[in-house]
């Protein structure tokens, strides 16, 4: 029955999942693709969340030596019986994650890698006393899961460079069998040296790795590589021979990466939620991989486990709380004005067309807004639309979720911008307070013409409301002696925000209504009537406020006008 089968939020081993029984969108149709598309190395890059880890535990399962075979019962992969007879538990696998090696320096990440090679070499520990290796192979080996007096793991900056190379020849020895490498998170280390500062030093050590495990090695049947940007060849995989590198814009291995509407549909049927297929839709849909709508997976787990739980009904941010978003944060500082024009386009739900780089370095995030434009691409922030030509990619933003994400983003840019002028700021907040309306609505009209508006004309009026009143309230934050309230119950309903001033006895009251087609005098007076209709001064008469100012605003686009009353 539906409500025995739990849904595995933030679970991303296999094993565990089908041996505990939690629901599996069966993503094993990308074992047969990728044996019969084979190439020595495969990287699959995609952004975050996407199912990238799982299905790297996936094939770890379904290669490696000794795998139970009834994980995969009832699987697609489980119907091609000639396939599991020749591939199904009988080949070594090292697998390794990177998304832990990292340190404020290379030092520090140095070590994490020791600690993640190491403890992937502890699990072979029978090389120790194998009769296929020779007394000075055994004595290699006994060197990879060496520890220091500490507990840590004692190996050589030359022989870390070397292990993966090491491991896989005593495990091709061993079993008399080729060695699979899976790295899952592979860019994380140089990602996480860009931002620390010795990112060179990385590059060079991560080159050497994979050179040595990965281009000559005899021992290796095929790698998989996962991670969200396709570093440059000439950065870390040269001289890399039958290399295959699959994004989201190749139409090979589409629907393994994230959830197709099938697969989305089919859970939300399964647990009785197929009400909420359309939030669903407008919240985690708008990715296009190959020519393959899909849904990003992480977000729909989690929206079903939540619904399942009771806990909320409306979709919720997931996404963003995996990341520090910091990459937009990054785009929006760096961006002129006829890209400020361009994001305001994006957020009004339309298309712009930039070149895409399909080869990137971490130090592109600081060589322009071109590359920006890239990275967002692949890191998940925008996606596809429509079909490209030969030099120019449609790019929108995917959904919802990531809408929001931008918002935010440039909600918090702009709280910082507006504090390196701090008297204008206080010129600005004294005008509500002695009921200047010509300074306020120069004031206001001014910061809009700084930050980036919401234009759209399907976005319903409340929601371009809601991105004036979160403006203003930015401004409003850290107000000193001021108690900001947004959506604050008085009177008969919600005032968008009100304010009180203790010292002074000032209360202030402020309604927004988006102005269709400028009509800004009609905005401006339903705005007053609906404060005084209202009766929203009551709780700020009640808390002792004497002087009550109103203000009705309307905005449209980067123009606001404003009465009081």
């Amino acid at each position: 029955m539906s409500e025995n089968v739990r849904l595995p939020m933030g679970i991303e081993d296999f094993e565990r999942i089908r041996r505990d029984g939690f629901y599996y969108v069966d993503k094993t149709g990308l074992i047969r693709d990728l044996l019969e598309n084979m190439a020595y190395v495969n990287l699959f890059t995609r952004p975050r969340r996407f199912g990238k880890t799982l299905n790297m535990s996936m094939l770890k399962y379904f290669f490696e030596t000794g795998s139970d075979r009834t994980l995969f019962d009832g699987l697609e992969i489980s119907e091609n019986s000639e396939l599991c007879d020749n591939y199904l538990g009988k080949f070594p696998v090292i697998s390794i994650s990177l998304k832990n090696a990292e340190g404020d320096t290379f030092e520090k990440a140095k070590k994490k890698l020791q600690s993640i090679i190491g403890n992937e070499a502890v699990r072979f520990s029978f090389l120790s006393d194998s009769d296929r290796l020779s007394q000075t192979e055994r004595r290699q080996y006994a060197k990879l899961i060496e520890l220091d007096d500490w507990g840590s793991f004692a190996m050589s900056d030359e022989l870390l460079e070397n292990s993966l190379l090491m491991l896989s020849r005593f495990l091709q020895k061993h079993y008399g069998q080729e060695t699979i490498i899976l790295i899952d998170e592979y860019d994380v280390p140089l990602d996480k040296a860009y931002q620390a500062g010795y990112y060179d030093t990385m590059v060079n050590f991560i080159r050497t790795l994979f050179g040595q495990a990965l281009k000559t090695n005899s021992s290796l049947y095929f790698a998989v590589l996962t991670g969200c940007l396709r570093i440059s060849k000439e950065s870390i995989f040269t001289g890399l021979n039958n290399f295959r590198v699959y994004t989201v814009q190749d139409v090979r291995y589409r629907e393994y990466f994230g959830f197709t509407d099938t697969d989305v549909r089919q859970m939300l049927a399964f647990y009785g939620f197929t009400d909420h297929y359309n939030a669903v839709k407008e919240w985690y849909d708008g990715y296009l991989f190959g020519n393959t709508g899909i849904y990003c997976p992480w977000d729909v787990i989690n929206y079903c486990g939540d619904l399942r739980d009771g806990s909320v009904k409306k979709p919720q941010n997931y996404w963003v709380n995996t990341s520090s978003n910091s990459i937009v944060r990054k785009f929006i500082e760096k961006a002129n004005g006829v890209t400020r024009e361009e994001i305001e386009l994006l957020l009004d739900g339309k298309s712009i067309r930039k070149k895409i780089r399909k080869e990137l370095t971490y130090r592109d995030l600081d060589s322009g807004i071109d590359s920006l434009w890239s990275i967002l691409f692949t890191t998940g922030y925008l996606t596809k639309h429509g079909k490209e030509d030969d030099s120019l990619t449609e790019l929108v933003i995917p959904n919802k979720e990531i809408q929001w994400i931008f918002e935010e983003q440039i909600q918090e840019w702009f709280r910082e911008e507006t504090k390196k002028d701090m008297p204008m700021l206080e010129r600005f907040l004294r005008a509500f307070e002695e009921n200047d309306v010509s300074a306020i609505e120069n004031g206001f009209s001014s910061y809009l013409r700084k930050t980036i508006s919401i234009r759209d004309t399907s976005v319903r009026k409340e929601m371009k409301e809601n991105f004036y009143h979160g403006i203003l309230l930015g401004l409003f934050a850290g107000a000193e002696g001021w108690k900001v309230s947004s959506n604050a119950e008085t009177g008969a309903g919600y005032s968008d925000i009100s304010v009180e001033i203790e010292e002074k006895e000032i209360g202030i009251i402020i309604e927004f209504k988006y102005a269709e087609k400028a009509a800004f005098d009609e905005g401006c007076r339903k705005a007053l009537q609906q404060i005084n209709d209202r009766h929203y001064e009551e709780a700020l008469i009640e808390d002792g406020m004497t002087t009550i100012r109103k203000y009705g605003i309307a905005c449209y686009q980067k123009r606001c006008r404003v009465i009081s009353g």
